[in-house]
């Protein structure tokens, strides 16, 4: 076992996973905006994705939790809970539309990734997305994360690619104050839609 192993296993043994809550929006807003850029969560729009996370009591959106710290949150809006847009290509999926869940967005903090933290928050909403009645989950992918990590980690997940569409970030950029990480001005990165049947 290598020192970087050694040291993976020790922090995956402290942390904890747990279904999101308000107790957790603090940690989950800075950590959204610290990874992604400020304004990219608020604690308004966070308790909007919330509610859209249930069916009944059935909750698909989780945190992971190291030392009582947030590290990691997986969003994720039921199939009933929310509207395809124009950035959704519903002709193109090989399930019914109202089947599908949307993963709105799975973060984890920089210094602990390769802990496995983002396939466990994945997986625990998948569980609960079947349970809600599921069959697959769309997301779209930031194309300019660092490595393109993000859509290398959907698809080593099985997200298949179904289309991909520009300037997808643009409109939060220019009318919700999202100040994008990578781009000068207003946000002109590519977004890859991609669904994950279950």
């Amino acid at each position: 076992m290598t020192p970087t192993t050694h040291m993976n296993h020790l922090v995956q043994s402290d942390i904890t996973y747990e279904q999101l809550a308000p107790e957790f929006f603090q940690g989950v807003v800075s950590l959204g905006n610290y990874v992604h850029g400020d304004n990219y969560l608020t604690n308004e729009l966070l308790a909007d994705y919330y509610a859209k996370s249930f069916i009944g009591d059935i909750n698909a959106s989780w945190v992971a939790l190291y030392r009582n710290k947030v590290v990691g949150f997986r969003l994720t809006f039921a199939h009933t809970q929310w509207k395809t847009d124009e950035w959704c290509s519903p002709s193109l999926w090989p399930v019914d539309s109202n089947t599908v869940c949307y993963f709105k967005c799975n973060t984890v903090d920089p210094a602990m990734q390769g802990c496995g933290i983002g396939s466990m928050l994945l997986s625990k909403s998948i569980e609960c997305a079947k349970a809600q009645g599921a069959e697959a989950g769309l997301a779209h992918i930031w194309l300019a994360s660092p490595g393109n990590s993000a859509f290398k980690y959907f698809t080593k997940n099985g997200g298949q690619l179904i289309k991909k569409h520009a300037n997808k970030w643009r409109y939060a950029s220019t009318h919700e104050g999202y100040d994008c990480p990578v781009c000068e001005g207003y946000c002109e990165c590519e977004g890859a839609e991609m669904l994950l049947q279950f």
